[in-house]
């Protein structure tokens, strides 16, 4: 949807710019036609039936929304402990954060089905609370990072294997504004 929104911004704009590089046709109030300007057609003045929209350009240019996917990290069975691996990508994540300063970041802690639902859910609030904790200790502010648990509720692999319990250990990031 909002790629939808953009598109339709661009072309909007591209609109208006192609209409004022255009310029008016006619002079202004006070001045008085020349003959200059009646031999070129430039004397009548311009009616909404002769401004026509034309076909967007064979070539579009497709901006990127101005706010990044951030890279979901991963834990290790049965730990909140921030991996050497994801240290990277919360870097990038806390200097996009210091840029921008008026976006906000949901931290989401998810977990394998293993384990109650009561432990599942402490956990996936550690995870997401380690982030939180990393992302301020490089500069972030706190009030721009909340925190949620979904436990197990929210798998991305349905699977009953390591390979599947090792996806669905996660924290992942929504961006908002």
């Amino acid at each position: 949807m909002r790629r939808i929104v953009v598109h339709l911004s661009i072309g909007i704009l591209m609109v208006c710019v192609a209409l004022a590089m255009q310029g008016c046709p006619c002079p202004p109030e006070d001045e008085e036609p020349t003959a200059e300007m009646a031999a070129m057609g430039e004397t009548d003045a311009l009616t909404g039936e002769d401004i026509a929209l034309t076909d967007p350009p064979e070539e579009v240019i497709y901006i990127e929304p101005t706010t990044p996917e951030f890279e979901t990290i991963y834990f290790e069975f049965d730990q909140y402990r921030i991996r050497g691996a994801d240290e990277m990508s919360l870097g990038r994540i806390a200097s996009y954060l210091r840029e921008h300063q008026d976006v906000r970041v949901m931290i989401e802690g998810h977990c394998d089905e293993r384990g109650t639902n009561e432990y599942n859910m402490a956990l996936g609030e550690q995870r997401a609370l380690a982030a939180r904790r990393y992302l301020i200790g490089l500069g972030v502010t706190a009030a721009r990072l909340s925190t949620i648990s979904y436990g197990e509720e929210r798998p991305i692999d349905h699977g009953s294997s390591e390979e599947a319990w090792a996806t669905n250990r996660r924290d992942e990031f929504t961006v908002s504004q």
